[in-house]
């Protein structure tokens, strides 16, 4: 691959797609975005988030006591997914970003290098920081209708965190870094075999199959429980989009319904029909299959808007029989809706698009 100058990129010229960009010091910016990331995530730990007054009564958090009310009321594995996805993992992409970007600026490949860079682009996916933001927003707009709720030096420090974090992410060119690890020469794909292809595909299948029986109860079961003076109501995915279309948030309901529906089907659709055309070797647009999958692959974490919204109103609202909300059997099914189908767009081998596989080694 010839050297770019400023500005340009290399394109496929099969399917249009940016392989690698270079811009004059992408590594300095880089850095400087990672730290300033890592700065605001700090920041964003130890003042208050957000505070819920109700009924005389007032309740603040930051985000670590968020994470605490989840455990101390039994929701482990929603603390669990909150704290991975919204900080943790975040964290270690910055730090693995910062650690490249200085040993390119010094030269150094030390031996771990490949490691931490295989580490952060397979972690970048699971970085959630933005998602969790809109979650929080989206909460905010559903909540301002029962009580006053005021945002914290932290929520402003979070806003920050996920900017940079975004910017970080957007000028994190994985095949530059590839190139550089092997002294200039490009990354090439290794062969596939058949046998490789025929366990891509049906893990494929296996993994669509799950996510359509999971997406059943995600569905049909509560995904949160409303207490209100002793009165319990249950609340499914269709049935708040349908409350904030009711009250008359028509982006929110909209944002919900898209992310929470329509999405996810629409994940699994594309999915199934590039699994069948590959298995069958239909003659379809390679071009537009190509698209169709990236785009499934970039969109398809957002569904996770809903679970945060659940996990940052659990959190924020626990005031007892006076009003308190629960996460309902919902939540963790649809989240793994969402897991399922982001690793089955992993597991599928987007090199069959352009390869017949049945006359594979």
């Amino acid at each position: 691959m010839p050297a770019l100058a400023h500005r340009q990129r290399a394109v496929c010229p099969v399917c249009n797609h940016t392989l690698i960009s270079h811009r004059d010091g992408a590594s300095e910016k880089l850095l400087a975005l990672s730290f300033s990331a890592l700065i605001f995530l700090l920041l964003s730990l130890p003042f208050n988030f957000l505070t819920f007054k109700a009924s005389g009564q007032k309740h603040s958090i930051d985000l670590p006591t968020g994470i605490t009310v989840l455990i101390e009321h039994d929701y482990l594995s929603l603390a669990i997914i909150t704290s991975l996805a919204t900080l943790l993992l975040p964290g270690m992409v910055l730090a693995g970003l910062v650690l490249l970007c200085l040993a390119q600026l010094q030269g150094r490949r030390p031996f771990y290098l490949p490691r931490l860079f295989t580490l952060v682009k397979a972690l970048l996916p699971w970085s959630m920081a933005e998602i969790f933001l809109v979650g929080t927003l989206v909460s905010l707009i559903k909540i301002t209708e029962l009580a006053d709720v005021s945002i914290g030096l932290s929520f402003y420090a979070f806003i920050g965190f996920s900017a940079f974090t975004a910017l970080c992410i957007s000028q994190f060119d994985p095949t530059r870094y590839a190139m550089w690890l092997s002294q200039g020469a490009p990354p090439q794909p290794k062969p596939l075999s058949e046998v490789q292809a025929k366990v891509s595909i049906q893990r494929t299948w296996a993994l669509l199959i799950t996510a359509c029986i999971l997406y059943i109860p995600a569905n049909l079961l509560p995904i949160m429980y409303t207490e209100f003076f002793g009165r319990e109501t249950p609340n499914t995915i269709i049935g708040g989009v349908i409350s904030l279309w009711e009250s008359g948030s028509y982006p929110v309901a909209i944002i919900i319904l898209v992310a929470s529906v329509i999405v996810p089907v629409a994940k699994i659709i594309i999915l199934a029909w590039l699994n069948f055309s590959v298995q069958r070797e239909k003659t379809t647009s390679k071009q537009l299959r190509i698209r169709y999958y990236r785009i499934t692959e970039a969109i398809g974490r957002w569904s996770m808007i809903d679970v945060f919204v659940v996990a940052v109103l659990v959190s924020l609202i626990q005031m007892g029989n006076t009003m308190s909300i629960y996460p309902g059997q919902a939540a963790l099914a649809f989240c793994a809706v969402v897991f399922v189908t982001m690793i089955a767009a992993m597991t599928f081998d987007s090199r069959l698009i352009w390869q017949q596989w049945k006359q594979l080694p």
